[in-house]
């Protein structure tokens, strides 16, 4: 049979039982995350003020960027969900679908992006000492992040490539299937590596840099201390992104050879929903970690250094 779009695939799970598994799952997931982004932002407003938001240190506006994506990405996903699980079809009209794809890509590559960005700032903050400009009110970093995402995805509606996938919204399951395999399976194996490549040069240049001043100096400075700090805090971001998004590349290589296994597509619906949850993890294990430290320690990270101008500066 010969398919003209999404709309000519069936419901995904209609056939196999699948159905109810597969949307009911991903509508929990999708709500825990939700709740926990929003638990995140309104945390961080009740600690530092919104009036002041651009004042806050880039790690502190860096996590309320990351919970707003996977806030605005669940809503969007949330609804696309419950009307294929109420009607038991595609999302009706294609126009709706098509909203829905576009902030669905919206706000997943947004979060890629930023995610990187954090990777970037801390690796050029270590090796090269230098702190990344931003702009006035973070206008080159919001244009980069949320404005190149946009683009792709006025680019991917312009040529028709939106729509259903059989199980959501998002790439069309027919004409986009290219775009499906370069931009999820591809971009994402690439940010995967390009972060991982970075979280290691910048943890190896941080310990050698340890090693040396422990022999030199007997001891380990605060400064390091606040190095040791920032790396260990990316790192977290990066595993809470590589736990998030792994199941989606898998997925993608695996279908480039092979229709995956139902049970693979269930879980790449379960982890794909629940970034907001990983970061919230992530929230509260940093900010454990800074009530953990005390007064001395405190005034130490805080001094005018490189490395702990990376621990205010470069990771939550």
């Amino acid at each position: 049979m010969t398919y003209t779009n999404g709309y000519d695939l069936p419901v995904f799970g209609i056939d196999n039982g699948s159905f109810y598994a597969l949307h009911i799952l991903a509508v929990t997931c999708i709500f825990l995350s939700l709740s926990s982004a929003i638990f995140i932002i309104a945390a961080s407003i009740k600690q530092h003020g919104l009036r002041t938001f651009f004042t806050w240190s880039k790690s502190e506006r860096f996590v309320v960027y990351l919970a707003l994506c996977d806030a605005f990405f669940n809503i969007c996903h949330s609804l696309d969900h419950l009307h294929i699980l109420l009607t038991k079809d595609h999302v009706r009209p294609a126009s709706l679908c098509t909203f829905y794809s576009v902030n669905i890509v919206e706000f997943v590559f947004a979060q890629t992006l930023m995610v990187n960005v954090v990777a970037i700032n801390v690796f050029v903050l270590i090796f090269f000492g230098k702190n990344l400009d931003f702009g006035k009110r973070d206008w080159r970093l919001l244009l980069w992040t949320f404005g190149t995402p946009l683009l792709i995805a006025m680019i991917l509606l312009s040529t028709g490539q939106l729509g259903p996938t059989g199980a959501y919204c998002f790439l069309d399951g027919v004409t986009g299937r290219i775009s499906n395999i370069v931009l999820t399976t591809g971009s994402m194996c690439m940010i995967l590596t390009v972060n991982s490549v970075l979280y290691a040069l910048t943890w190896y240049r941080i310990a050698s840099e340890a090693k040396r001043l422990e022999s030199t100096l007997g001891g380990t400075s605060a400064s390091v201390k606040a190095s040791h700090r920032a790396a260990r805090n990316m790192f977290l971001f990066l595993t809470a992104f590589f736990v998030q998004w792994w199941a989606l590349a898998v997925n993608g290589i695996w279908f480039l050879f092979d229709v995956p296994p139902v049970a693979l597509f269930q879980i790449v619906t379960t982890f794909s929903n629940i970034g907001g949850v990983l970061n919230l993890l992530v929230y509260l294990v940093i900010r454990r970690r800074k009530r953990a430290l005390t007064p001395t320690e405190t005034s130490k990270a805080a001094t005018k250094t490189t490395a702990a101008t990376a621990e205010t500066q470069a990771a939550p």
